[in-house]
């Protein structure tokens, strides 16, 4: 089943051309096999999902039958490595429907693909008065680069404000870039707290009607809905394997190739060099330029099949499953005491809800659910500003992906009224 494409959550939340049983897919996933004292009720896959076993297997195959290092080697493992390293680069590209798979750069995450953009790009075509817009609910590896290099180049950071219910003013971001000092504005896909799914292609036209660079942080819509990065129109798209049922250790950096030819390396050593004497160097082409040293091989050959096994299910049905499910998280946890939602409703967001209880912090009730087996966040989920701007300090996120199930949503709200009882008002 192949997933449909597009570039917003409208399309994609459209009905899924089949349905697929999250209990014949939980199946796949050896986790959840495991015996255990109590059965694993895993509602944290914002921060990193679980892996089938076509993933772990794929891997495994790679370092029993042809372990060795890419590009450098004629002999025939080496050969046999590099292909697969190859063909997952080319799964990537049809998966972001990129134009070439020299577009995609394989990086070690989504933080280290927008440093990437920070240092490559940002240093060499951001100067002194130039100003960024982000946004508050951006998660911190894109905050952080553009603070440091707004200290370095004296550069301003503008922010989209937030509506009440915990979406992006978007009607404010012409106003934000009328003055024409904006050279970039840098966006979350979809908030890693709230859920919101931002409409990346408005956005995107928007900032290039105003002669801006769009860089957009996919880490959780790549792995839960159909993205299109022609679509959208953005310059760079930035996602990681660990979210969207790969290994850790391998992201993806998505850029427009004629930006990605002019910008300098990143990272300097070997690999990334066409040629090199005792004072100077010349780079390799593209996607290589940017990729130094030995990368993950077997990470790259897990996200690969990762993304077989996505391309399977349909993202349009993943997607759809998250929608059904936090529809009926909403529902259900609106029944426990105090209990606060934050973000917009559930007919646009993703499978994300994140939420307070009165007189009770998030450590507590994750602390509580734990003793059932219940494994949900707890903290400032890496969106320090966000909770700032929401008036709380932390918050508790429970969060699913194709494996997650109703009557999981069902322990966990049995878990938050225990906490309720353990902390009364």
């Amino acid at each position: 089943m192949s997933a449909t494409r597009t570039s917003d959550e409208g399309a994609a939340g459209s009905a899924p051309a089949a349905p697929f049983d999250p209990r014949v897919v939980r199946a796949d996933f050896p986790i959840f096999a495991t015996a255990r004292e109590k059965p694993l009720v895993y509602l944290d896959s914002a921060a990193t999902s679980q892996k089938p076993r076509a993933v772990l297997d794929a891997m495994d195959r790679y370092y029993a039958t042809c372990n060795a290092n890419i590009h450098r080697g004629v002999y025939r493992i080496a050969e046999e490595a590099t292909t697969l390293y190859e063909d997952a680069r080319r799964r990537v590209a049809v998966f972001l429907n990129a134009a070439s798979p020299r577009e995609i750069i394989f990086t070690r995450n989504s933080t280290e693909a927008i440093n990437l953009v920070a240092h490559a790009w940002g240093r060499t075509y951001l100067k002194d008065g130039d100003a960024i817009v982000l946004t508050p609910m951006e998660h911190h590896s894109n905050l952080v680069p553009w603070h440091l290099l707004a200290a370095e180049r004296r550069i301003e950071l503008r922010f989209i404000p937030l509506t009440g219910p915990g979406e992006l003013d978007v009607a404010a971001l012409p106003g934000l870039m009328a003055d024409g000092r904006v050279k970039l504005v840098s966006f979350v896909h979809v908030s890693n707290v709230l859920g919101t799914v931002n409409p990346a292609a408005e956005i995107t036209r928007i900032a290039h009607s105003h002669g801006a660079t769009v860089l957009v942080d996919a880490s959780q819509s790549a792995a839960h809905l159909p993205l299109d990065v022609r679509a959208i129109g953005a310059d760079f798209v930035a996602c990681t394997a660990h979210k969207m049922l790969g290994p850790t250790g391998i992201g993806m950096l998505w850029g427009r190739r004629a930006l990605l030819e002019a910008m300098p390396p990143f990272l300097g050593g070997g690999e990334m060099i066409r040629e090199v004497s005792l004072t100077s160097s010349k780079w390799n082409e593209l996607p290589w330029k940017f990729e130094a040293g030995t990368m993950p091989i077997a990470e790259a050959v897990g996200l690969g099949a990762a993304i077989a096994y996505l391309q399977t299910l349909g993202m349009a049905n993943v997607f759809a499953h998250d929608r059904e499910l936090v529809a009926y998280g909403m529902e259900r946890v609106a029944e426990v005491d105090g209990l606060k939602v934050l973000g917009p409703p559930a007919d646009r967001r993703g499978g994300v809800i994140a939420f307070t209880i009165e007189g009770i912090h998030p450590h507590d009730i994750a602390t509580v659910l734990d003793d059932d087996g219940i494994c949900v966040r707890a903290g400032h989920h890496c969106a320090m500003p966000l909770h700032d701007a929401l008036g709380v300090p932390a918050s508790a996120r429970a969060s699913f992906h194709c494996y997650s199930l109703r009557e999981e949503i069902d322990a966990l709200v049995a878990g938050l009224q225990r906490a309720r009882k353990l902390f009364p008002r």
